[in-house]
């Protein structure tokens, strides 16, 4: 397969993923501003820096608002982030390689585009978000549907499945260190009804609020969090279920390519050997900022791993 194939793939998937990925924050965002009003700018710059995107907001805008924040992160188009820049590029990537998807896929894709694209065409009311909150979410997982339901198990499958849980497991992991080092605004709230407030819109933020519930049937513990989102096999969007999908996909591609392993391979194995070996009292120990810092430049290597074995760009 070409490694511009290859590219497509990868990057349309990640950018559907992380278009999902910012609803959630805006949803997380939303519900936190309506339970603390008087707060509401410390919430906004907590969703800002979860997304990665606090220092460009500063550069284009003067006071932080809440109104400000939401319209950057859904519509603005100088923000490569937002959901439409995000849409616009996976939608980009899905021509490059409309042979290689079934038409489902990409009707499902283009779809997408077109219904957001009129959606986000204007700067939003409050009372619009919850509905275009779930668009954008059901406008992805309809693209996920569509792929999953049609597409060969091959090595199209597996480059956009990687692509997907490395910017989902990029996403886990910076959302939770946010929420350790930004959001919390200071250690007499730990435990406090804010505190709670908080632990629940970051569980929601990355579709983990009723899981975490059955998990552990008890109130909201940062370590328990911490456990859930990073070493749970079973939940969809922690760093450990991510790996195990990661390794698994680079595998078949080693299968797919007469057993050919490259960088790419050791090193997500050796990152799921961290995930599958590690307990949350020894990060929480050792620092669970540190670890997270680390996780993040590890799959960010991973990824330029992937782009250079199998030559995206050739």
């Amino acid at each position: 397969m070409l490694g511009r194939t290859a590219n497509g793939l990868y990057w349309m998937f990640r950018y559907i993923e992380r278009a999902e990925n910012i609803a959630r924050l805006v949803d997380a965002g939303l519900r936190m501003a309506l339970t603390r009003s008087d707060a509401a700018e410390d919430d906004w710059d907590g969703v800002l820096q979860s997304a990665g995107v606090r220092e460009a907001f500063d550069e284009g805008h003067g006071k932080l608002t809440g109104t400000d924040a939401i319209d950057y992160l859904l519509r603005d188009r100088s923000n490569p982030s937002s959901v439409m820049s995000c849409i616009d590029y996976g939608r980009n990537n899905a021509r490059m390689v409309r042979t290689a998807l079934t038409r489902e896929t990409w009707e499902a894709t283009n779809e997408c585009w077109i219904d957001l694209k009129a959606l986000l065409e204007k700067r939003l009311k409050t009372a619009e978000m919850p509905e275009i909150i779930d668009a954008i979410k059901r406008r992805a997982g309809l693209i996920r549907g569509a792929f999953h339901g049609s597409m060969l198990r091959n090595e199209l499958y597996n480059f956009a499945r990687i692509g997907t849980f490395i910017e989902r497991a990029d996403n886990t992991a910076r959302i939770l260190d946010v929420k350790y080092y930004v959001l919390l605004p200071s250690v007499s709230a730990v435990g406090s009804s804010l505190d709670n407030v908080q632990w629940e819109s970051i569980l929601r933020s990355v579709s983990a609020h009723r899981s975490y519930s059955w998990a552990y049937d008890a109130e909201y513990k940062p370590a328990n969090i911490a456990d859930f989102l990073i070493l749970n096999g079973q939940m969809p969007r922690s760093l450990a279920y991510c790996y195990e999908k990661i390794v698994s996909n680079l595998g078949y591609l080693a299968s797919n390519y007469e057993g050919e392993r490259l960088a790419a391979h050791d090193t997500a194995d050796a990152i799921r050997e961290t995930l599958r070996k590690g307990a949350i009292r020894d990060i929480m120990d050792r620092g669970l900022h540190e670890f997270l810092e680390d996780f993040v430049s590890r799959n960010n290597q991973l990824s330029v791993e992937i782009s250079e074995g199998y030559r995206f760009y050739s």
